[in-house]
């Protein structure tokens, strides 16, 4: 977490580099900005920096004075970074900007531990002990899809009530107070999956998991425009939301690919490129047999292939040989071999009204054969 700390006062000023030395002790970035002194970075200046590329504000000083700072700067609940207010003695630390979401809360608690100051929360749930949807949310790496219901969803819990919870994967642990599992998403208040598309006669709130991987190819100069537009359409059919992407893959001579990397910034995700070499002898690629030999024998992967090829041929042929060999053997030991009718078929229908075609029978669309369309590959994190 990136945490950017100011202070008003010398004294302010050794509070916050004391929390700032610990927030770095738990692997976090933490850095001061006094906005004192001479030659100082004005208040409306570090608020617009940090707002623009921290995860998290810290003022040591006056909740007044933090609120008008940042009250030009606020967006909404799912943009805007976590803000706390400590007074410059230490004794209340005051979650004041993006509780759950950005993380205000959890982040009260870590300072308070720092230098023993009382931590001040307001959100309902929080007070009341209740499970919160964005909280959760943001614990376990998953996008809110609708954060104005998650109104809805809290205020049910607050009022006593319960919420069926519908999700496409296992989740371990105890189930919170007031939620239970549903049968499916028609039938939940809260749906946990990588789809966000609302099921027929109802508006859940989407809590979707950031776990998908994106594989692209695209030929040398082709647009962000037809990348993100084949994106659109693939992540449509596949019924996979795009707040589920974490990240996207290519073969590393796309590392500078400007279409693919404009369409990597619009998405807001990290690209990561491999070598061709890393990419065929990934285990269950259908080339990493090919790709072996030719390290020891100077071929290509299209040799196993081939042999195959001929190999199947060869088969064939010889096969039949053996067959018709085996046929002459047989005939000159007297041993006759005819076809003869099936007395339990009817052929009758020799028109074949009424009958299907094979791929018909078998329920196969043969309008859909063969037409080799590309499309992008879409794997979980982690497999």
């Amino acid at each position: 977490m990136t945490i950017a700390l100011t202070a008003f006062t010398a004294r302010g000023l050794a509070l916050a580099q004391r929390l700032a030395d610990g927030l770095n002790a738990q692997d976090d970035t933490a850095a001061v900005t006094p906005c004192f002194g001479p030659e100082h970075l004005s208040l409306a200046d570090f608020t617009a920096n940090a707002f623009a590329q921290a995860d998290a504000l810290v003022f040591v000083g006056a909740a007044g004075i933090a609120v008008r700072a940042i009250a030009p700067h606020l967006s909404s609940k799912t943009r805007d970074p976590a803000v706390v207010v400590l007074d410059e003695t230490g004794a209340f630390a005051v979650s004041l900007l993006s509780g759950h979401l950005g993380g205000a809360n959890a982040l009260t608690l870590r300072l308070a531990g720092l230098c023993g100051a009382q931590p001040v929360i307001t959100t309902a749930t929080d007070r009341s002990g209740l499970w919160a949807a964005d909280d959760w949310a943001r614990k376990n790496g998953c996008a809110v899809a609708e954060p104005e219901r998650i109104k809805q969803v809290s205020g049910a819990l607050l009022a006593g009530g319960s919420l069926a919870l519908f999700s496409e994967f296992s989740i371990g642990g105890v189930w919170p107070r007031g939620l239970h599992p549903a049968a499916c998403a028609a039938k939940a208040q809260v749906v946990l999956s990588l789809s966000d598309t609302d099921p027929d006669g109802a508006r859940p709130l989407h809590l979707v998991p950031r776990i998908a991987v994106l594989g692209v190819g695209c030929r040398k100069g082709t647009p962000a425009g037809q990348i993100l537009e084949l994106l659109s359409d693939f992540l449509a059919r596949a019924q996979v939301s795009r707040r589920a992407l974490c990240r996207v893959c290519s073969i590393d001579l796309k590392a500078r690919e400007p279409g693919l990397l404009e369409a990597c910034r619009t998405l807001g995700l990290p690209l990561s490129t491999y070598p061709a070499q890393a990419l065929a002898a990934l285990p269950g690629s259908p080339q990493v047999h090919n790709a072996i030999p030719t390290k020891y024998f100077g071929t290509t992967t299209y040799a196993a292939p081939i042999a195959g090829l001929i190999g199947a041929a060869l088969t064939f042929a010889l096969g039949m040989l053996w067959l018709e060999y085996r046929v002459r053997k047989l005939k000159a030991a007297g041993e006759v071999f005819e076809p003869a009718p099936d007395p339990k078929h009817d052929f009758h229908d020799l028109e074949g009204h009424g009958s299907t075609s094979e791929a018909e029978s078998v329920g196969v669309n043969p309008d859909a054969l063969g037409h080799g369309e590309m499309s992008p590959v879409l794997t979980h994190e982690g497999e």
